[in-house]
């Protein structure tokens, strides 16, 4: 018999080729690395997070962005829309609302009725986070027209247009424009001059800016610099936020199409291919895994603890907007750091962020709190009476629990070691000692200033007058309204 012959298999392990022609995988000791590079939206790069730990019980609920429903899709779907000219984005808006049926729509931005390009428009769900796609960067290419022609004309707007024009601008917002007529500091990340015709003084710019940054007065800007005067006669958007004209980009016509097709025929495929998962807006945060029982907390508004972190990215800062995800690649909640990338992998316990803007619908994960040891047997001597309803201390609690468990609610909050009055001796001053204070007060030099105890008795009593004379006050209003309409 012949030696059976060995070739690599393409996930690292060994085929093995028997002498009869048979192929079979040989046994290895070794997991080959896991490539993530091509995983969808939130999930691409995986294996790069680091590690918190890999124990949890995955529940079966919740699904891929990918793989959701249609109508959960829509519900949580981005549409990158190249706006018409002449229409508002408010119409544009309105008409993709009623094509769609959806509750509701927002955009990523007011763009003029003459200007044209990239408008994100967000769907139910997803209007959440239209607030950070209003605040995104930004990019246009507009065309310009210089009043009057100049010597060296072609080496001077391109000094003006990419140097003199570029930082933090004062710009105050033109004659007819959305928002209020105010001067306002704005800045010019980066622009460049494409092309100029001499001939006709006509120029193409490009403008990488902030959010709010009219170019219409930029282009003015540019004549006063110039010397000649100038105005915009064209615009359109190219970029908004994280979203470019080449990011599947979509008519108003293709979304009329996509709704008639899935009306008469039912293919979702026309459709699934205009709105886009909201994940796709939020792939350039930060990311932090949790756990799926700790989805539905955050839902409700908890803040994400140590306990129920998975896997974070790396060059996490306190204050960052991070996105909170599950395993399944779904956002659950854009939230504010708490901890620095290397605080969460050495603490054990803490709050890791802050929710900032819940993403996710409630209740699409069960709950999961309130299963542990102390709060079943809270449940269970609520329902004995040994605790009252709100779950405080009554006279039938028993004592082993009073030692036991600490009530941390803003009502009552615990008394922290070394806040009251110290004696000589360092300890904390007892009922005693407090009565012996003023005694003692007293026999102090009379050069050393003592702070008077203020009396809060009296302060008690008057907040609940306060009240009843604001109560009088509105009656006698409303009396006098009264009479005053009366003929």
């Amino acid at each position: 018999m012949g030696k059976d012959k060995k070739r690599k298999a393409n996930d690292g392990g060994k085929i093995v080729e028997t002498s009869t022609g048979d192929q079979l995988i040989a046994p290895s000791k070794s997991t080959p690395p896991l490539d993530t590079s091509q995983w969808p939206l939130l999930l691409k790069n995986y294996h790069k997070l680091h590690i918190r730990t890999n124990h949890y019980t995955p529940l079966p609920t919740g699904s891929s962005p990918l793989a959701r429903s249609l109508a959960q899709h829509l519900s949580y779907g981005v549409i990158n829309v190249d706006k018409p000219v002449n229409p508002s984005s408010h119409e544009v808006v309105s008409w993709i609302k009623r094509i769609l049926r959806v509750e509701k729509t927002g955009h990523s931005g007011t763009l003029d009725p003459k200007v044209s390009g990239c408008l994100i428009v967000c769907l139910d769900r997803a209007t959440r986070l239209a607030k950070s796609q209003q605040g995104a960067g930004k990019e246009y290419i507009a065309v310009f027209r210089l009043h009057a022609t100049v010597e060296n004309i072609q080496a001077k707007l391109t000094r003006a247009a990419e140097t003199t024009l570029v930082g933090a601008l004062f710009q105050r917002p033109p004659l007819i424009s959305a928002v209020k007529r105010q001067l306002r500091i704005r800045t010019i990340y980066e622009s460049k001059l494409l092309d100029f015709d001499e001939d006709r003084n006509l120029g193409v710019l490009w403008v990488k800016c902030q959010a709010g940054t009219y170019i219409r007065t930029l282009c003015v800007h540019l004549g006063l610099v110039m010397g000649t005067g100038g105005h915009m006669q064209e615009l359109r958007r190219n970029r908004s936020g994280i979203m470019g004209e080449d990011e599947r980009m979509v008519t108003m016509h293709d979304i009329l199409d996509a709704q008639h097709v899935y009306d008469t025929t039912k293919d979702e495929t026309y459709l699934r291919r205009v709105v886009m998962p909201l994940e796709v807006l939020l792939t350039n945060y930060k990311r932090v895994v949790v756990k799926d029982s700790a989805v539905n907390a955050i839902c409700y508004g908890a803040k994400l603890m140590i306990p129920g972190l998975l896997r974070f990215a790396d060059g996490i800062e306190v204050g960052d907007e991070v996105v909170l995800m599950t395993t399944k690649g779904e956002a659950v909640a854009v939230a504010i750091a708490q901890m620095t990338t290397s605080v969460m992998a050495t603490v054990d316990h803490g709050a890791v962020a802050k929710i900032k803007r819940v993403i996710m619908e409630r209740d699409v994960y069960p709950r999961r709190w309130g299963l542990g040891p102390m709060a079943q047997r809270k449940k269970a001597l609520i329902s004995q009476g040994k605790l009252d309803k709100h779950g405080k201390p009554n006279a039938d609690t028993p004592s082993d629990f009073l030692a036991s468990y600490k009530e941390y609610s803003m009502s009552n909050p615990p008394k922290m070691k070394g806040t009251g009055p110290r004696n000589d001796e360092g300890t904390v001053a007892t009922e005693a000692s407090e009565a012996a204070a003023p005694a003692a007060m007293e026999e102090d030099s009379p050069d050393e200033k003592k702070r008077p105890v203020e009396d809060t008795s009296s302060a008690d009593e008057e907040k609940p007058k306060k009240k009843k004379d604001k109560k009088e006050k509105k009656v006698k209003k409303e009396k006098k309204k009264k009479k005053d309409k009366s003929p």
